[in-house]
């Protein structure tokens, strides 16, 4: 079928991308990887480079695991053993012994009944929020919240949908008591860690006003954190913002498997009566393949390393590093946005010195990623540096080093 009369129409959507600066362009294409040596860490290949390496600073793998040796042995035997992939949607024949076991740990990791597990962090959070929300539900929803998120919403279409200013408990408040007087049931819904500038969200206090409005609804108010930049790189023992908040467990958490663990996936924990009603009425896990066993299986090994004395170096260092590089950052009088988190922006508040400057960067063999709107606010032009705890010190100051030579 022809599509010479839409052709046109989508080639001038792109040019407005691209005149406004909003256009992504070519991706990034990694051929090859080369082992840490000389006190640095590992450097990246890219096509159209040749031999040229790279450090990396803008990759979600904050413990470096999906390079670990450990971790690539348990994922190659569990392949030779169950195979490449997992054959069905889990309901039919694609449930693997790997995918229950990761499951099981993960609910325990969290201290939680039970687990599961989705294709992606984005499937879960749309798996996870419509099957709850009903005709009688208000949703307030933090105004940064990802992306993920907005779009559940939107797909649930819930009674209300309410937004509070980022991190402005004052105003989610005032949300919860005017919902009382409409809704049954409330969903309070936050990112843990917002992903483009590293804060997180104050889950103890947030946990705190569910618990005061909770009688005011007949079905509850129920708080929904996605963590998936947290879990596995944040606190003291890599359990994310709720362990940074005091512990406070929040109702249904949700986070990746392929940020600080490594691999692939997206999960839920809660309660084994929500976990079990997801399983019967979440599309997104129904009707789509899990995460291969051996995923599952490298994704255990992850979870396990991370709970060890060997994990906690690992995070430990993460802290070391992300400290020695806002401080440099600080030190370079350069803006960037207080934080504990290995997300460490760099306002910019320019979308085409934040070009300029990301050009700069790749000269000097740095890879970082610019954010402009709609991903950020306008006006909150920055670059996303992330930090790894693959990253030497050696590696940071090579980093400040190229962001002191910019003079653009």
């Amino acid at each position: 079928m022809p599509t010479s009369r839409l052709t046109p129409l989508l080639e001038k959507k792109l040019d407005a991308l691209r005149h406004t600066g909003r256009l992504k362009g070519a991706e990034t294409v990694v051929w090859g990887v080369l082992p840490p040596r000389d006190g640095k860490g590992p450097r990246f290949l890219l096509n159209g480079y040749g031999e040229r390496p790279f450090l990396r600073m803008n990759s979600n793998s904050y413990l470096g695991l999906s390079l670990d040796n450990a971790m690539i042995a348990v994922e190659e035997e569990a392949v030779r053993h169950y195979g490449t992939g997992p054959g069905a949607v889990r309901f039919i024949s694609g449930t693997w012994a790997p995918h229950v076991a990761l499951e099981d740990r993960l609910a325990a990791f969290h201290g939680r009944e039970a687990g599961m597990l989705f294709s992606s962090a984005y499937a879960t959070v749309m798996g996870v929020l419509p099957p709850l929300i009903t005709d009688k539900t208000a949703v307030i929803s933090d105004a940064l919240n990802h992306n993920c998120i907005i779009n559940a919403i939107a797909l649930a279409r819930p009674a209300e949908k309410r937004i509070y200013e980022h991190l402005n408990l004052g105003e989610l408040e005032r949300h919860l008591a005017q919902a009382a007087k409409t809704s049954r049931r409330a969903i309070i819904v936050t990112d843990g860690v917002f992903s483009m500038r590293g804060d997180h969200a104050p889950l103890d206090e947030i946990m705190k006003l569910a618990n005061a409005f909770d009688t005011l609804f007949s079905e509850n108010v129920i708080v929904v954190a996605d963590d998936s930049h947290g879990v596995g790189g944040f606190g003291e023992t890599g359990r994310g913002t709720e362990e940074v908040a005091g512990g406070h467990s929040v109702d249904l958490l949700i986070a990746t498997l392929g940020k600080a663990f490594g691999v692939n996936g997206g999960y839920v924990v809660a309660s084994d009566t929500i976990v079990g009603y997801l399983r019967e009425t979440s599309p997104f896990y129904i009707y789509s393949n899990p995460i291969t066993p051996g995923e599952a299986a490298a994704a255990i090994a992850a979870v396990e390393l991370v709970d060890s004395p060997h994990g906690l170096q690992r995070l430990e260092h993460l802290r070391a590093m992300t400290k020695r590089f806002r401080e440099g950052l600080t030190q370079l009088g350069l803006e960037t946005l207080a934080g504990q988190h290995p997300v460490v922006p760099l306002m910019v508040r320019d979308t085409a010195r934040t070009a300029l400057l990301v050009e700069h960067l790749r000269a000097n063999g740095i890879l970082a990623t610019g954010l402009g709107y709609p991903v950020v606010p306008k006006g909150d032009d920055e670059i996303r540096f992330q930090i790894s705890a693959d990253h030497t010190s050696a590696d940071i100051d090579e980093a400040l080093s190229a962001l002191e030579q910019f003079s653009g």
